[in-house]
């Protein structure tokens, strides 16, 4: 039961309605009674004048402000600019006098031009009166463009422009479609990015700064630049063939690099050999001239002598370079001829031969006088005439 009793207890909700009530009445009464006992010392231009200091302190007091970091107070007195106010506690005189407006300058802001952003995972909305800009092929490209920028100078923002959002929308998309304007679609589209987007901001904040509209331009992000839905395909094959003529130039590049080397290897070489053979035919002329110089000087001094060995030089050098030599017999005899180049194979094949072995039995049985009649048979018979 005690439990219970707990339970109900916490239970109950106290009545604040009753409780205020309650306590005015109290004070209602105990006023009352001072000003009933003071009734004399107190008269009603000294509480007007009591209730007025009340009023103006509470006034003054409303002049109170304090600037957070990052921000910056702007002060107007009777609509006109007075000062702007760093971070920290400050007082200003109260309305409607002076006004303070806040502006934080270090909150990083964006537009977007071309696409909403929704922000819950799904696929930015694009908005075709801002996306689809013309080329200066005559080409049509959907470009999408994030501005991110904040504010460097608090009253210039407050003051020089009326509304500074939809005044910086405005000018990013005429920038914008001037400079894609100036451009051809796969400039655009390809190499070109980094450039565009870079003189896009330039134009932007050149014609921020011409406005003194207090804003510096943070970034400029190009977040997709696409051909229109309609040519998606045509696009791609154009972006294949493209690919596949670089392909082809890089493969005969590498082969134009691989073969000229060869070709001028080639060429250095046969110029090397062409010198040398230049060289080789002139110093065997030049020994020849010197040979032939040294000979005339021989056969000047003994003819006979010289025409003689001359002929038996050429006969030696004639006769070298074969292996028979041929045995003049006489008109009547046969000529014979013996081979002098390996003997010992030659009479192999003589002995194998049919006509040796008919003829020379008796020589292949009688090997202590093989040698002696081998010699008899290269021997040349002489028969009288």
């Amino acid at each position: 039961m005690s439990s219970e009793k707990h339970s109900t207890k916490q239970s109950q909700q106290p009545d604040w309605k009753f409780e205020f009530e309650k306590h005015g009445k109290a004070f209602c009464r105990k006023s009352a009674d001072y000003f009933l006992s003071h009734k004399e010392q107190l008269s009603l231009p000294k509480i007007g004048g009591i209730a007025c200091g009340g009023l103006l302190l509470i006034w003054l007091a409303s002049g109170v402000y304090i600037i957070d970091e990052g921000n910056r107070g702007v002060i107007t007195r009777f609509g006109a600019y007075s000062e702007t106010t760093q971070p920290g506690p400050h007082w200003h005189l109260p309305m409607p006098i002076e006004k303070v407006a806040i502006v934080n300058v270090e909150q990083q802001r964006f537009i977007e031009v071309g696409y909403r952003d929704t922000g819950r995972g799904s696929k930015a909305a694009t908005i075709a009166q801002e996306s689809l800009m013309l080329t200066t092929d005559e080409n049509i490209v959907n470009v999408r463009l994030a501005v991110q920028y904040q504010i460097n100078n608090a009253r210039d923002y407050l003051f020089n422009v009326k509304n500074n959002e939809a005044t910086l929308k405005q000018l990013t998309e005429s920038v914008e479609r001037a400079v894609i304007g100036a451009n051809n679609m796969d400039y655009v589209l390809t190499e070109g990015r980094s450039e565009i987007v870079a003189q896009i901001k330039r134009d932007i904040q050149a014609a921020m700064d011409d406005y003194k509209a207090g804003i510096v331009i943070a970034s400029v992000n190009l977040q997709d630049a696409q051909p229109p839905e309609e040519v998606q395909g045509a696009f791609e094959d154009a972006i294949r063939a493209r690919e596949d003529k670089q392909r082809l130039i890089n493969e005969a590049e590498a082969y134009s690099n691989e073969i000229i080397p060869k070709a001028r290897g080639a060429a250095s070489r046969l110029l090397l050999e062409a010198e040398a053979y230049e060289a080789e035919k002139v110093a065997k002329a030049k020994g020849e001239t010197e040979r032939f110089e040294q000979l005339l000087v021989e056969y000047e001094k003994a003819p006979a002598i010289t025409r003689k060995r001359l002929y038996l030089e050429a006969r030696e050098k004639l006769f070298s370079s074969t292996n028979k030599v041929i045995v003049d017999a006489g008109q009547s005899a046969p000529q014979l001829y013996m081979p002098l180049q390996n003997p010992a194979s030659h009479l192999a094949a003589e002995s194998k031969s049919p006509q040796a072995e008919l003829a020379g039995e008796p020589a292949a049985i009688d090997k202590n006088n093989g040698q002696k009649s081998a010699g008899n048979t290269l021997r040349p018979s002489r028969s009288k005439p």
